[in-house]
């Protein structure tokens, strides 16, 4: 039987492509408020783009976790990974536009440029009651397209920027408007599969493990 895993996040990239890679993942999505998260780690000294999403994607396991150990998820899980991301742009972060005006703004701004996407991975080994949790935050950089005023109204009104970090997405409309990836492109859509596996490997989870159980197809090759 594969290990089960919990994912703490809504969003639909990060469960494509696990759903992508062979994992069949439950979800539940963490009530946590992010803004009250990030103002008590800067409390404590300067917090860099890198450290804030994955100060966020252990707040976010650590809530789900605590749900589940109360009765919130039927079957339990083995694992739970929560994640965030935000994007890097010269030294400001970036997260979801609040407006669609400042989805404009920030496309105008990030046109033709190269910025950093971040994404933090916090991974829960419930099956562990010694040093169960660890987390790794994956960095790739995007180089923009110089896209058109025209372009940007026309993305903006989709709606899509507004609901994805940095308003921006490689793996949906947006995608013609991503010039270059240099890193990891898994990272950008939001969910590194490497940076899983390596923190799976260091709980002594095998990445196989976590490979839902085949069903019965029929594959034809055609060979030209």
């Amino acid at each position: 039987m594969p290990l089960h895993l919990l994912l703490a996040s809504a969003s639909p990239a990060r469960l494509t492509t696990l759903r992508a890679a062979g994992v069949e993942p439950a979800v539940l999505v963490s009530g946590v408020d992010e803004p009250a998260v990030l103002d008590a780690a800067r409390a404590a000294g300067p917090l860099s783009a890198a450290d804030a999403v994955l100060v966020l994607a252990q707040a976010k396991a650590r809530d789900v976790v605590g749900r589940v150990r109360g009765g919130g998820a039927d079957p339990a899980p083995d694992l739970v990974l929560g994640c965030d991301s935000m994007l890097e742009l010269d030294g400001e972060v970036l997260g979801k536009p609040a407006s669609p005006g400042e989805a404009r703004d920030r496309w105008r701004a990030m046109r033709g440029r190269t910025g950093v996407l971040h994404t933090g991975h916090w991974l829960v080994d419930l099956r562990d009651d010694g040093r169960p949790e660890s987390g790794e935050t994956s960095s790739t950089s995007v180089t923009f397209a110089d896209v058109t005023d025209a372009e940007i109204d026309a993305y903006v009104a989709t709606g899509e920027p507004l609901h994805v970090a940095g308003a921006f997405t490689i793996d949906g409309l947006g995608g013609a408007f991503v010039e270059r990836v240099d890193g990891d492109h898994h990272g950008v859509v939001g969910l590194s599969l490497p940076t899983l596996r390596r923190l799976l490997l260091a709980r002594g989870v095998a990445w196989t493990d976590l490979w839902a159980e085949p069903t019965e197809t029929t594959v034809t090759t055609e060979t030209r």
